[in-house]
This record gives C-alpha cells, structure tokens and sequence, in this order.
C-alpha cells in the first residue's frame, strides 16, 4: 500500500508495518497463554479496514453487524491521536488484571483479553483509520470468534499465562 492511496476522503489508512505490529504484538501474548500464532488473512484486513473506515467517519465507537452476529471476533479501539499497534495491543491484554482464571466466562472488563488470547482463533485481520480531527479507530477481526460463551469454552481456551 502506498501513502497516497490512503488519503482519499482524508482518512489516513492502516499500513502493512502497522498490521504487523498488531500481530506480533497479539502473537507475543498468545504464546505466554499457550495458544498458537495468529495469522494475518487479507478477506480480514479488508473488512476491518472497511469497518475502520465507517467508524472514523461516524466517530462513533459501536460493534459492527457482523461481529455482533457472532461471524468473527472484534475489538475495537479509539484514541484522540494516531495509535501505535503495539498501544493498543496492550491496552487490550492489560484486561488481564480483572479475569478471574478461577471462574472464567465472558465479563465486559476482559472481552478484548480473552478475544486476543483465545486459543481456537487461527486468523485475524486489522484496519486504523484516523478521522479528520486527528482521532484514530482500530479494528481487530478474528476467525473463528472466540469469546464463545457455551459451558468449558473459556476454560479450553483462556489459559492461565505461562510462569
């Protein structure tokens, strides 16, 4: 991707080094909780990029229709400024701090730390958009969704991290 094609409506567009950042970031935790590297998959990064691209326009930080049909996982992150991948990474795993590994289940406090960790998800893509006001709105896609709420689901795949 070059760096004139991103500026088309005057949304600045997720680069390549910016998906990977994600991804290693995401990988490097995953590998601490016993679950197997994630892959990036173009069909994702389209979409998440898409959805990225809504969100900054909207400025409005709301799942989209089909994360909330449950066709992948989602997270989503805002910031005033331009988010680095590795920020909002970690933003999104320091929700390990209010998961109870002894009663494991969905809560709203940790859904972005247990979508990344999520040892059934193989794939993922990522989108950035920033919006005129200088704002930026990443999306996260996974496939399969985890955060799946069925019994012993989280137990299988939110493992306790690694000593």
């Amino acid at each position: 991707m070059g760096k004139s094609d991103g500026l088309r409506f005057g949304i600045v567009t997720a680069s390549k080094q910016f998906n990977n950042e994600v991804l290693r970031a995401h990988n490097e935790y995953r590998r601490q909780h016993g679950a197997p590297p994630l892959k990036l998959c173009k069909k994702l990064n389209r979409e998440a990029q898409q959805y990225s691209e809504a969100l900054a326009s909207t400025r409005i930080l709301k799942h989209s229709p089909e994360s909330s049909r449950g066709q992948c996982g989602e997270n989503l992150a805002w910031a005033s400024y331009d988010q680095p991948g590795q920020e909002v990474a970690d933003r999104w795993y320091n929700e390990i701090k209010n998961y109870n590994f002894q009663q494991p289940g969905f809560t709203s406090g940790t859904g972005h730390f247990t979508a990344m960790v999520w040892k059934n998800t193989k794939k993922m893509g990522v989108g950035k958009s920033s919006a005129s006001d200088g704002s930026s709105f990443v999306v996260a896609r996974y496939f399969p969704a985890g955060n799946v709420v069925n019994q012993g689901f989280f137990e299988e795949n939110v493992l306790p991290p690694k000593k």
